[in-house]
């Protein structure tokens, strides 16, 4: 059997197509071996968000070569749809795959083993599909979490970013298609999904007439839709989001989903800054205020929802003062959980060419004074469940203090442990257990839940 080594980068996205084209090679008699040993095929899923991810991505384009100067190396995703020049003069690299060929994998591969002799890299068309690729799962390995792309392309242009001309404008995939994957990962034994895209909010938004998309509310009809049709899949327990447009927030967007008791309340609305002036320069079309209104939205039809976000800390032109505001911001709204980014020049974007560009040591002074807030509020949220009936999807067994518990999430994404000798992955279990805070336990007398 020929080897084929696997190697994702980047987002959630990358990763669930990495499983597909991991799941082509095997069907195709491929013999999947890790990534740090000797293997015939090598594909990376590159990553382009940032210059670091460019340079990560060749990197391990380099390694696998060096691995084994034989193997075939397969350049895929992101950073090949912007940097495909460089990426033919690389010696490293066989074949050079682009985001919407990545169904295609498997056949390139035959394709390229049979022309190979005296072949330069192999390109293979790079070109931003109109139409949304059709990969599937049939299974993700021994998880009770699965996650499902429903949607692919971004048309918001901001001026940090990348992403729209690695991945091409909106294109979304059928709801019967979506509900197809789910019911046979379900029959797998999977109990929970989460719908991923690299711009969920606009799923479907290619198809609606006119112009669905306004300054104001964002149009939430057809993710709804979608949601309303898996509810109903038999064996489902749990569904979640990915990251959301804020303006999807509307009235009625929540008080339906509300409606739904499979839907957990986890909500992750991108921010980026609490400073409208930022905001400006960031082309995000929202303002602090509209922001906060979503929010407060979602804490009327849900009781403590978790919300979170994105921070990105130095941006260019962020002063101290702007500094100072998307603090207080954050203070204001209390997320449950904040990811804080030092901002990171984007070749090709305008943010890179913007004056006032800040310095890394600013940069790294108020990410450090965001994640010390990170961490009070995620704490303090935490808390909020203490001696509270909340459900837990138990999915692991890791040793803490030398103790060994079970591990899970409840709806919210607060994760906690029980302790278990021999847990049944997947069970919803009954006991008392500790809520978890990064790899250790938060103080076990005061945190002790009863789970249903």
């Amino acid at each position: 059997m020929p080897k084929a080594a696997l190697h994702n980068l980047g987002c959630k996205v990358n990763a669930y197509e990495t499983e597909a084209m991991e799941q082509q090679l095997k069907t195709r008699g491929y013999e999947i071996v890790p990534f740090d040993e000797k293997a015939d095929v090598y594909v990376i899923n590159t990553c382009s968000v940032t210059n670091i991810a460019d340079r990560k991505s060749r990197q391990m384009l380099h390694r696998a070569k060096k691995m084994n100067p034989e193997a075939v190396v397969v350049a895929a995703g992101c950073y090949v749809q912007v940097a495909s020049e460089k990426l033919k003069e690389d010696a490293s690299v066989d074949i050079i795959v682009g985001n919407n060929k990545k169904a295609e994998l498997a056949d390139i591969i035959e394709d390229y083993m049979r022309e190979r002799a005296g072949k330069q890299s192999h390109v293979i068309d790079i070109a931003c599909s109109k139409e949304y690729e059709n990969l599937r799962l049939e299974d993700m390995g021994a998880h009770t979490r699965a996650f499902i792309k429903v949607q692919d392309g971004c048309n918001q242009f901001c001026s940090y970013c990348i992403i729209p001309y690695a991945r091409g404008r909106v294109r979304s995939r059928s709801r019967e298609d979506v509900a197809e994957e789910i019911r046979g990962l379900t029959e797998r034994g999977y109990k929970e999904v989460v719908l991923t895209g690299i711009h969920l909010s606009s799923y479907g938004i290619e198809h609606m007439e006119g112009n669905p998309v306004q300054e104001g509310d964002w149009n939430h009809r057809e993710l709804l839709a979608l949601i309303e049709e898996i509810h109903g899949i038999p064996g489902l327990e749990r569904i979640r989001l990915g990251s959301l447009e804020p303006r999807i927030i509307t009235e009625e967007f929540a008080e339906k989903l509300a409606a739904l008791p499979k839907f957990c309340p986890h909500f992750h609305l991108s921010l980026q800054s609490g400073c409208n002036e930022t905001l400006k320069r960031m082309n995000r079309h929202y303002t602090t205020e509209d922001y906060g209104k979503r929010c407060r939205i979602l804490r009327r039809h849900f009781t403590d929802p978790a919300i979170t976000t994105d921070v990105i800390v130095g941006f260019p032109g962020e002063t101290g003062e702007e500094f100072a505001v998307t603090r207080k911001f954050l203070e204001e709204v209390h997320f449950y959980e904040m990811h804080v980014f030092k901002y990171s020049k984007r070749a090709g974007t305008k943010a890179a060419v913007m004056p006032d560009q800040v310095s890394e040591q600013v940069k790294a002074v108020r990410s450090d004074e965001l994640l010390s807030l990170e961490k009070a509020m995620s704490r303090e949220y935490r808390e909020r469940f203490a001696a509270e009936k909340v459900s837990v999807l138990f999915e692991e067994t890791v040793r803490i203090d030398g103790k060994t518990y079970m591990t899970g999430y409840t709806p919210q994404y607060v994760r906690a442990a029980l302790p278990l000798e021999d847990p049944a992955q997947g069970d919803e279990l009954t006991g008392k257990c500790v809520l978890l805070q990064g790899d250790g336990l938060l103080t076990e007398e005061l945190l002790k839940v009863k789970f249903l």
